[in-house]
């Protein structure tokens, strides 16, 4: 179990943070700097940064790059 902005989101074992996320139906988790339009997972394979995060204190970590460990706390970016 991870939490995601204050909210319990399951996680298993080897799962992505994106993945846990897409999971429990959370598609966006922050937005453009100029325009706030809202982003989440897009090529999901670590050569863009629509999906970062931050985690456990530490920002700008991709999501789908990042595996989700028990207790994470993962913010909005």
């Amino acid at each position: 179990m991870i939490t995601f902005d204050g909210r319990p989101v399951p996680a298993e074992p080897g799962q992505t943070i994106a993945a846990a996320l897409i999971a429990a139906g959370i598609t966006a988790w922050r937005t453009t700097r100029h325009a706030g339009r809202p982003r989440g997972l897009f090529c999901g394979i670590g050569a863009c940064f629509d999906c970062l995060v931050t985690v456990d204190g530490v920002p700008d970590l991709r999501a789908c790059l990042t595996e989700a460990h028990p207790d994470a706390e993962v913010h909005p970016q």
